[in-house]
């Protein structure tokens, strides 16, 4: 129970960070908003360092490093496929893709689930997709480069998932400082070496740290989660985070929720509570 109140609340985290990221990176080259991010997002995990612990094993810094690596990548692949749309076709497979990747290592890896667990799980993956659709799903058309983008994005946040859930369990928050280092490098070195192509727009400062920083809480407890129970389980639960974006936007933005995100919702809420049984 510990660890699916954890992943949720990754989830939740996650969603709003995306939304936040997504809108910054309309108001500036996405490079500019990930500058921001990412940064703030490192500077939370050292500052929970002293209060989590940390070690530094060569299994942790290599783990933490590849983690890292598929952190900077899934910045800005998704903040720009959430940028360009249509979030309502793109947002499904990004969050598809994060899910099944995890899941299929942790099966392989011989997590077992019981008969409800079975029946939560494709649940929670059919509730991850009609959850993060919107009206109008059908007719949009998204871009061959957006669509690459989205599945790239997803593939990247499965990978840094996977990454953090290999590390030693006992290297405290040291993958995760690893691993926004890393990722804050090769987002600097990036931007330095395009820098002429950014353009002259201002980032979106407070909403591009905010964004980091709650993409780092949702790290830290997608980490306590996948150490305290299944990877197929936790990486589910995880990726209902375009659940937090929905409500997000309908509270700020006064966005309607349709009613296939409304049978989502609820579908997600079925499932969590199987996964809870099993």
């Amino acid at each position: 129970m510990i660890a699916l109140l954890l992943a949720l609340g990754s989830s939740l985290a996650y969603g709003c960070a995306d939304f936040l990221g997504g809108l910054g990176a309309r108001k500036a080259h996405v490079l500019r908003t990930v500058m921001i991010a990412a940064p703030a997002s490192l500077t939370v995990e050292l500052l929970l360092w002293p209060f989590l612990g940390a070690s530094f094993a060569p299994a942790t810094l290599g783990w933490g490093a590849a983690s890292g690596v598929a952190s900077a990548a899934a910045f800005a692949m998704l903040y720009r496929t959430l940028a360009i749309g249509p979030m309502n076709v793109l947002s499904p497979i990004t969050a598809l893709i994060s899910a099944m990747l995890p899941v299929g290592v942790g099966l392989l890896q011989g997590e077992h689930l019981g008969p409800a667990g079975m029946i939560g799980l494709p649940l929670a993956l059919a509730a991850v997709v009609l959850v993060s659709a919107g009206h109008g799903a059908k007719s949009a058309r998204p871009s061959r480069t957006a669509l690459l983008l989205a599945l790239g994005a997803g593939a990247a946040i499965a990978l840094q998932l996977v990454c953090l859930h290999q590390a030693p369990a006992d290297s405290g928050v040291g993958p995760l400082v690893t691993g926004r280092a890393v990722s804050s490098a090769v987002t600097l070195a990036a931007a330095g070496l395009m820098y002429r192509r950014l353009g002259a727009e201002k980032p979106a400062y407070a909403m591009s740290a905010t964004a980091g920083v709650l993409d780092s809480v949702a790290n830290l407890l997608f980490l306590l989660a996948a150490r305290s129970g299944d990877l197929a389980v936790v990486a589910v639960i995880t990726a209902l985070y375009p659940a937090g974006t929905v409500l997000l936007a309908r509270g700020v933005l006064a966005e309607r929720i349709h009613l296939g995100q409304l049978i989502g919702l609820g579908t997600a809420a079925v499932a969590v509570s199987l996964l809870a049984l099993s």
